[in-house]
């Protein structure tokens, strides 16, 4: 019997599986299960047949065991938190609104049940929730209220009399608004609402509440009509997503029993009491919504995932599209030689690497935090802080690099059968579901000016920059990831200012560290004068919030790098090791570039050494040039979910 030998992995192989890390194997799994005819990139403008369709999805995904990944393994599922997550990323590859799709029926609906609920809700729930015969939606935003979630209208007042709960909008901008499944296959919802307990004597009108809590609640019956008391309506057509049927809801005094409660943070009992193992409020809302980040974590790994589809695309279009006569040549010249072309995509293709690699170490650390019975309260905010932080620069980047892709492929860019227009239209919602990525940039950076801002109360200037040198830089670095690695690259940086230090790793992770630290010590400087100045904390915030927000985007773009350097260190293969290096190259030199006005003025650049960043991007672009094709292999998106007919044949004039 003939022996058959596995192919040797190529370069843009190891590329993929360094980018894949951990979850290589997983990630594999959903590619395999994706290269069938249901799951390949297809426009379907018609909402009902969109629908139809991503739902029929679900149910293929169902069978293939990914849906299992997110359940803990004695309600009914794997146990595989970093599974779950990553398997749904990738589903953007294939369609976006079977990603978001399932992230609402597993991820948001299910984990609200998983984590917010207790034994009763899993039995009842999760295993139907699994095998979609249980359809979910998630329903927290309102019309009135997104970011601010603890300022929810809708109510859930507790009736001692008949030992329920009675849901209710009782404001037009209390109506829940664009949760998907809402209008059209979801029977149940988890909502979000004000829990008010009135204690015996007290009108249910003058009690407080116990601040937002969770419970599932029936909206339509077996024939999918609305049930009594709750109103559904349909968002219609939206800029994209048109296999999600995003609707609105409406409770006019709906009643469900008190069990529906969902309870792991806060109960009522039989006798109409409040309890709580935690018992501040907002602590609670905080690590009640601090369970939920997975969600936050997918938006933006899916994010990033179709904007390496759109990368893969574009570059293998500028592989095949030629322009303008060579000299002393009969063949036209491959718009992927000309430097502006290259310019234009491989620092974007750098940076998709780099935030691969930052995401693998988010989604490693849920995991990780997720199996842990402990649940550490403070790994647990760096967690989300981080997750906050990403999900910024994963939809940000989606959308910029997305529409650079759709430009430098012309004409043809724009054409629905290349995808890059789809791809534009589903992913441009990401930068404000799941968190508006301003409000949560300034999260970001609150975490980490609150890692000292007790100890700036009343210093004096000289007291503050020996606090700012001996403390700032610890509270920046203590979050570094593959600290060991880091440090040592740090500490043999070359501090010369000759044009080849900019290629040194240690020097690039100076400058990026440099930055960040200096940004968050002056805001914190600042807000401290603000708040003796002003006499509203909203004023003195408002004063420099676009130096938090600059500091913010300076953590996001150190932790990137760092994650990248780790990347690099831990692939097995000498090539791509090499290539890796280079693209790190590239995507902290186009970062220094983007903020170049910053460091010129801060006098962390000079003139001339800021001239040497512009020729050092633009070396690196000519030496990665030649290993386009294998670079963008190894962002790992199979051939048969690019869904571009451009790719078939020669290029047309746009």
């Amino acid at each position: 019997m003939a022996i058959t030998r596995e192919p040797t992995p190529t370069t843009g192989d190891h590329l993929r599986r360094a980018l894949d890390g951990v979850l290589h194997d997983t990630k594999e799994k959903v590619r395999v299960d994706l290269n069938r005819d249901e799951f390949l990139p297809h426009y379907t403008p018609d909402l009902e047949q969109a629908r139809a369709k991503t739902l029929e999805q679900m149910r293929l995904l169902t069978a293939s065991g990914n849906a299992a990944n997110g359940f803990r393994v004695e309600h009914g599922g794997t146990g595989d938190v970093g599974a779950a997550v990553t398997s749904i990323e990738l589903l953007a590859m294939s369609d976006l609104s079977l990603m978001v799709k399932a992230g609402v029926q597993w991820g948001l609906f299910g984990g609200a049940i998983e984590n917010l609920g207790t034994e009763r809700h899993h039995e009842q729930y999760v295993k139907p929730t699994i095998d979609l015969d249980l359809l979910g939606c998630f329903a927290m935003t309102e019309t009135g209220h997104g970011s601010d979630v603890q300022a929810l209208e809708t109510t859930a007042t507790y009736d001692p009399a008949t030992d329920e709960f009675v849901i209710h909008s009782p404001t037009p901008s209390a109506r829940k608004d664009y949760i998907g499944g809402a209008a059209q296959h979801a029977t149940m919802a988890a909502v979000f609402a004000q829990l008010i307990v009135p204690t015996e004597g007290q009108p249910s009108d003058a009690a407080e509440s116990q601040g937002v809590h969770c419970l599932v609640v029936p909206i339509r019956d077996e024939q999918g009509n609305d049930l009594p008391g709750v109103t559904t309506s349909d968002c219609g057509y939206k800029g994209g997503l048109p296999g999600v049927d995003n609707g609105r809801i409406v409770f006019d005094h709906v009643r469900v029993p008190r069990n529906n409660l969902l309870n792991r943070y806060g109960d009522v009992d039989e006798n109409g009491v409040y309890h709580s193992p935690i018992e501040n409020t907002s602590r609670r809302f905080f690590t009640m919504l601090g369970t939920l980040v997975r969600g936050r974590i997918t938006v933006g790994g899916s994010a990033a995932a179709a904007a390496r589809v759109a990368l893969t695309i574009a570059t293998k279009y500028g592989l095949q599209r030629r322009q303008f006569d060579a000299p002393e040549s009969d063949d036209e010249i491959l718009i992927m030689d000309y430097l502006v072309h290259q310019r234009r995509l491989l620092p974007l293709i750098a940076r998709a690497y780099g935030l691969g690699f930052a995401q693998n170490e988010l989604v490693s650390t849920l995991a990780r935090l997720q199996n842990d019975p402990s649940e550490n309260p403070q790994e647990q905010r760096e967690l989300e802080n981080r997750a906050a932080g990403l999900k910024v620069a994963n939809t940000d980047f989606a959308t910029r690099a997305i529409q650079e892709c759709r430009e430098a492929c012309g004409g043809a860019g724009y054409l629905m059968e290349n995808r890059l227009v789809a791809l534009k239209a589903d992913t441009d919602v990401f930068t404000t579901f799941e968190g508006d990525n301003k409000v949560l940039t300034q999260l970001v950076a609150k975490e980490l000016l609150t890692g000292y801002a007790d100890e700036v109360q009343g210093m004096s200037p000289v007291e503050w920059m020996r606090f700012a040198v001996d403390v700032v830089g610890d509270v920046v670095k203590k979050r570094t990831a593959a600290q060991q690695i880091i440090q040592t690259l740090l500490d043999t940086r070359k501090d010369n200012e000759e044009e080849g230090s900019l290629f040194d790793r240690g020097t690039q992770l100076d400058m990026f560290c440099d930055r960040e630290e200096y940004l968050l010590s002056t805001a914190a400087r600042r807000l401290q004068g603000a708040f003796k100045r002003e006499d509203d904390p909203f004023d003195a915030f408002n004063f420099v919030q676009d130096h938090v927000l600059a500091a913010a985007r300076a953590h996001i773009d150190r932790v990137v790098l760092e994650a990248f350097v780790a990347g690099i260190d831990d692939c097995k293969d000498d090539t791509a090791k090499e290539l890796l290096g280079e693209l790190c190259d590239l995507y902290a030199l186009s970062v220094i570039d983007g903020d170049k006005a910053w460091f010129i003025e801060h006098r962390r650049l000079s003139v001339e050494r800021a001239k040497a960043v512009t020729r050092g991007i633009n070396e690196r672009c000519r030496t990665l040039r030649p290993h386009a094709e294998t670079i963008v292999t190894g962002l790992g998106v199979p051939d048969y979910l690019l869904g571009a007919a451009m790719l078939d044949g020669p290029g047309t004039d746009g």
